[in-house]
């Protein structure tokens, strides 16, 4: 109980601490306590060890007890004690001279590995290639087994399989959706039972959890970005042949008065935020406050779109292009716009600001003509004849 105990302080440290790339080691009682974002440590300890980080490995002996966990361990310490691991994925390299606990999305003990007692397993998917001197305990949505258990083998899974080097010598016992023809050089039919069990939704609960998370690919990632310009190239065809004039009024605006636009588009910006608590404190439009959210994100949307494509018509025209191009043209400019701000993204702050600087340009043409449209256009001056003057 004392140890479980120290065991979650050190998880609460070395994941509540997610800044902290450094080790922070401390001993108390003869025991050794490591945790760090990445953590790898070279084991020479006569007690137990705890070791907790969000990559761990551990290298080295003890002669206590070993407890690792983290998001990605890998445990290639000889233990004399009992060792228990926990993570996304594990990995186990190391001799344990007596029992393993290991629980995991996807849990594997290499050839190398050793367990002297009993194995206690559990993952969605479960790779035992080394020796178990004692006994096993293993559940999982997808086992396999590949090496010898001298003492009796308890199996839990969906689906099982048995390598060429499976043995039990001793009662295999083994539940799964459905009987299995198991090789009588893994253990003789006498010493083998099934049993049926009712496992109702836990096969369908752990298919989300099949794998450990993961980035996304490459081909995802490409995929999402093709979508978005695939947005944005729509939302300018849009734009272009329903609203060409204001579109046109907006651009000019960008491009004649760049200072003035940017300072426009901070101070649009700040009546859309600052509406949020004004209207939530009239109690009354609370419910208007989603709306509002929504309409910042539209807006911040159109304003990033119409600053990209003011900036690249401006490039286009500096460049010599066509001083009138057609839709087709100019849909072609806002997507080369796009492209070029996403590649822009992997500079680290230069992204950002090129990005935030796009979106007050493209607020400020928008808070422009918005002003515009609610101010409209003064009467003309008259005489005392009420007659226009001419303006001089």
């Amino acid at each position: 109980m004392r140890r479980s105990a120290i065991l979650a302080a050190v998880l609460t440290i070395a994941f509540s601490c997610p800044a902290v790339s450094e080790t922070v080691l401390t001993e108390a009682g003869g025991d050794t306590f490591a945790a760090g974002e990445t953590l790898v440590r070279t084991l020479d300890a006569d007690r137990d060890v705890f070791a907790a980080g969000r990559s761990t490995t551990v290298l080295g002996e003890t002669q206590g007890d070993l407890h690792v966990s983290g998001f990605d361990v890998k445990m290639s310490a000889d233990v004399v004690e009992d060792a228990y691991a926990a993570g996304a994925t594990v990995t186990i390299s190391g001799s344990v001279d007596k029992d393993l606990s290991v629980a995991g999305f996807t849990v594997r003990l290499e050839p190398s590995a050793r367990v002297g007692e009993n194995a206690r397993l559990m993952a969605a998917t479960l790779n035992i290639e080394a020796p178990i001197a004692g006994s096993l305990a293993a559940t999982g949505r997808d086992v396999y087994l590949n090496a010898a258990v001298t003492g009796d083998a308890r199996i839990f899974a969906k689906s099982l399989r048995f390598g060429p080097d499976a043995r039990v010598d001793g009662q295999l016992i083994y539940s799964t959706e459905d009987k299995l023809d198991v090789p009588t050089t893994v253990a003789s039919p006498d010493r083998v039972r099934f049993e049926q069990v009712d496992t109702g939704r836990v096969w369908d609960e752990l298919d989300n959890i099949r794998e450990m998370p993961i980035l996304p690919t490459m081909a995802s990632m490409l995929f999402g970005f093709l979508i978005t310009l695939l947005f944005f190239v729509v939302l300018g065809a849009i734009a272009l042949g329903f609203f060409p004039k204001r579109l046109e009024t907006m651009r000019m605006s960008v491009s004649d008065a760049f200072g003035q636009t940017a300072i426009l588009g901070v101070v649009g910006l700040s009546l859309l935020f600052g509406a949020v608590p004004v209207v939530a404190l009239t109690i009354v439009g609370l419910p208007l406050v989603p709306i509002i959210l929504l309409l910042i994100v539209a807006t911040w949307t159109l304003s990033y779109a119409l600053g990209a494509y003011a900036i690249a018509t401006r490039l286009w025209f500096g460049l010599g292009g066509d001083a009138d191009p057609g839709m087709l043209i100019r849909l072609v400019i806002l997507a080369a716009a796009i492209v070029a701000i996403a590649l822009l993204n992997f500079i680290p702050f230069v992204g950002w600001v090129v990005n935030y600087t796009l979106v007050l340009l493209g607020l400020g043409a928008i808070t422009r003509l918005v002003f515009g449209a609610m101010v409209g256009s003064p009467e003309p001056a008259l005489d005392v004849d009420m007659r226009e003057t001419e303006a001089s």
